[in-house]
């Protein structure tokens, strides 16, 4: 037994060991947040105070050195998520994470991300080149001198930080535009329909905004035919191979244009105010993340004094307040990208054809990618007079098929690409405003992602821009954006830009108050084509209503506001959904169930997990056999429920009927019937048979995602974060809900978007503005800081924005001698 006895010990010593050298690693990989530092590049000292949240307070005495400690503080706490951006924006993710990203690699190297941001610098205004050069010496200053230990993410996956450069920043800017941006994705889904679907049958599934008309587009279907993309007199395994590699070109983009991204924001004037000086709230709902994607961060420098939202890998204050102004963003979603199917030479795959029906040489650059455990991958890439061949993200051949017929590779047209694109100047000169006009007059510079801005300034005034690139599409253009159009025409070009003084703007308008919500936000007599694809505006309606319901508002209303899970949209589907009969078993549990649910999502309630349930069903019966393959490439993006309540409205019998059962016409109230049926079943599976214990929080958890390693399961557990929520993709205080399942998990109903930080703004006293995001300041796992906010987020609690608490820890920056 001794030999036992001494096997033990060795494995206890073993263990001990373990521990001993994990809480050295945690030690040293913790940043330095106390006491001095003398660092080579600063011009003066600088001081960063952090609260009891580990939100920074940056005095510097010149703007270099505070833009320099914002890359500082930026490295300290969120070193992963800065390298993450990097790799985003340069297309090197296969490098870090294998394989499985190469085809997100090829996207992001063929729309060339970086190679636009590198052109960008070189016409970077003088104040931003400045900042932008200061915020990266302050990163850079971390990774050489300060990084005791590296991130527990790079330790696992063997890879050091490398330098950072101001074209990391400016790509990463592009790739905010991307996110909010997915016009381009809806063109590439209209395509895939019209070789399955009429144009009428599309606008049905697509529907217009309510209470507007499709657009009179030319019959896009007929003009795809006789291009023969459909396979024309050829096999149907063209179609089919055509078709796949679109598939593939969707799977392999980073998404965008997805359903639920956007935001919320409105300010109110003071003569609808308890405290007679206007109020502010914004929420902008985005990919919810671990690191969240915002840092708080307060700055002050002679001629600076503003908190609120900063972004990893860029030198602004994206959000919130300074001595003078607030202000907030919601995404305005116009139709600032076209797709342009090349006609390419026969014998030449270099040149397209041209408008006046000559052959134009392409750009052609060649892209090394590193894959880590594999050999490295070089693709072609090229780029036509409208922009970058998106397709030739490792699918052209597919696309190009038999050399001997037409052949198309497809180019996207984005402002965000543009060479003179500066969104740190205009940025920065919205944070220096000190009134809604200077602000506005400052927003006039923004190109991209074109936003709702609204801004209220101490002396009591309001105001909404919504600024940005637009371009100006041709009368002869019979596409209007919509659909990718050929490249060859030159009716389909873009005539120039939309004037800023054109641009959808507002300054204290009688009624007292502005908001947005991603609806149409110019009037029905707008001159003016910005986007026909407005979110639906049930947000706006239900904020509308809170505005309205009290003749003054506090703060405290305000975020009441913004926790509100009323959902309009619900209480439209609700009257079919108690039309709606079944046999099954649980049938008249469910139906006390939704007794007296209003279309209120609280989390501990069934209904509206019953009402998501029996909606997705329903929208995949009459939907699903008619778009083919195309199903699975929608839903990850859309619910498809505008394009349901239309069909439901008008007993549309073409969608209701089941194509895959031609000897029976299903009826759309047999649909409905069937799917409450369905939805009961995946139910009781899924939560057993006790329909009063089945709630809606505990499976709609908002998931904020950490790349990589919610995607091992091993290591999910413990980097990943997770709450119950409440609400729903169309409630204010929203939690996007799709009807795919998870990819890496399989579970239904996740919310993956949500507030990714909410914003209360108080302009006649800013002690009392207030702010929270999703997770927590720091990026290292073991932290309090990494997930100290979710709580009180999913709770829609804040903490202040001005910190008056003496300081938790100060670390004095001192200029190396």
């Amino acid at each position: 037994m001794k030999w036992l006895r001494g096997v033990w010990w060795v494995l206890v010593s073993l263990l001990l060991l373990v521990a001993i050298a994990a809480g050295i690693y945690t030690m040293r990989a913790m940043p330095t947040i106390d006491g001095r530092l003398d660092i080579a590049a600063l011009q003066q000292p600088v001081r960063i105070e952090r609260d009891a949240n580990g939100i920074p307070t940056i005095k510097a005495k010149n703007t270099h050195d505070l833009w320099f400690a914002l890359g500082f503080v930026h490295a300290q706490d969120r070193l992963w998520q800065l390298e993450t951006h990097r790799r985003i924006g340069a297309g090197r993710l296969a490098e870090a994470f294998g394989e499985a990203a190469l085809p997100s690699d090829k996207f992001l190297r063929a729309l060339g991300v970086r190679r636009a941001a590198a052109v960008q610098w070189a016409h970077v205004a003088p104040d931003a080149r400045a900042a932008l050069q200061a915020y990266t010496d302050g990163i850079n200053a971390v990774i050489a001198s300060q990084l005791r230990a590296r991130p527990p993410e790079m330790v696992i996956l063997g890879i050091h930080p490398q330098p950072w450069d101001p074209v990391d920043s400016l790509a990463w800017a592009i790739m905010m535009a991307y996110d909010l941006g997915g016009n381009w994705s809806n063109e590439l889904l209209r395509l895939r329909l019209a070789l399955r679907l009429p144009v009428q049958r599309i606008n049905e599934l697509l529907p217009p905004y309510p209470g507007e008309k499709p657009l009179p587009t030319a019959d896009y279907a007929a003009l795809y035919r006789a291009l023969k993309l459909d396979g024309g007199t050829a096999t149907a395994r063209l179609d089919l191979t055509f078709d796949g590699a679109l598939e593939r070109l969707a799977a392999a983009a980073p998404p965008s244009g997805l359903e639920g991204v956007g935001s919320n924001n409105w300010v109110v004037a003071g003569s609808h105010t308890t405290t007679g000086s206007p109020l502010l709230a914004n929420d902008p709902h985005l990919k919810l993340s671990v690191p969240a994607l915002w840092y708080f961060a307060r700055l002050e420098a002679p001629g600076f004094e503003m908190a609120g939202a900063t972004m990893p890998g860029l030198p602004l204050l994206v959000l919130g307040q300074n001595a003078h102004v607030a202000w907030g963003f919601t995404n305005t979603n116009p139709d600032v990208q076209d797709l342009y199917l090349e006609r390419l030479h026969p014998a030449d795959p270099n040149q397209v054809q041209g408008p006046d029906g000559g052959w134009l040489p392409l750009k052609v650059f060649d892209e090394t990618i590193k894959v880590r455990g594999r050999p490295d991958v070089t693709i072609k890439v090229r780029e036509s007079r409208h922009g970058p061949l998106i397709s030739d993200a490792g699918v052209t051949d597919d696309l190009l098929g038999d050399k001997k017929r037409n052949a198309f590779a497809i180019a996207m047209r984005w402002t965000a690409l543009d060479a003179d694109v500066d969104t740190v100047s205009a940025a920065l000169a919205m944070n220096g405003a000190t009134d809604v006009a200077s602000f506005i007059e400052a927003a006039k510079r923004w190109v991209a992602p074109m936003q709702n801005m609204v801004v209220a300034d101490r002396a009591g005034h309001i105001g909404f821009i919504a600024p940005g690139r637009v371009p100006l599409r041709k009368a002869s253009n019979d596409l209007f954006g919509l659909v990718p159009a050929p490249g060859w025409d030159a009716r389909y070009d873009w005539a120039g830009w939309l004037s800023a003084d054109a641009l959808p703007q507002e300054r204290d308008p009688e009624r007292g108050w502005i908001a947005t919500a991603n609806q149409r936000v110019v009037p029905a007599d707008y001159p003016h084509f910005l986007t026909s694809e407005w979110t639906l505006p049930y947000r706006q309606q239900r904020i509308e209503q809170l505005l309205g319901a009290k003749p003054k508002l506090s703060l405290d209303d305000l975020r009441a506001i913004q926790a509100d899970v009323t959902s309009l949209a619900a209480q439209k589907m609700l009257p079919w959904l108690r039309r709606a009969k079944s046999d099954h078993p649980l049938a008249a549990a469910a139906a006390k169930a939704l007794d007296g649910f209003d279309g209120t999502m609280a989390a501990d309630k069934a209904a509206p997990l019953m009402l998501w349930a029996w909606q997705r069903h329903l929208v995949q019966q009459v939907f699903a056999d008619e778009m083919g393959s195309v199903y699975e490439r929608a839903i990850a993006s859309r619910t498809l429920l505008d394009a349901l309540q239309l069909v439901l409205d008008t007993d549309n019998a073409w969608w209701c009927d089941d194509k895959t059962t031609p000897a029976v016409n299903e009826t759309c109230a047999q649909q409905i019937d069937k799917a409450l049926g369905a939805a009961l079943d995946e139910l009781q599976q899924a939560h057993g048979s006790d329909v009063a214990r089945w709630q809606w929080g505990p499976v709609h958890q908002a998931r904020s995602e950490h790349r990589p390693f919610s995607h091992v399961k091993l290591l999910a557990r413990w980097f990943e974060l997770r709450t119950p929520v409440g609400g729903d993709s169309y409630t204010v205080d929203a939690t996007r809900v799709l009807f795919k399942p998870d990819p890496t998990t399989g579970e239904l109903y996740l919310a993956d978007h949500g507030p990714s930080l909410r914003g209360l703004y108080d302009l006649a006293d800013a002690k009392r503005s207030r702010f929270m995001h999703s997770t927590g300041q720091s990026g290292l796992a073991w932290t309090k800081w990494y997930s100290n906010f979710v709580r009180p987020w999913a709770q829609v609690e804040t903490v202040p924005l001005w910190s008056e608490v003496p300081a938790k820890d100060t670390l004095d920056l001192e200029p190396a001698k």
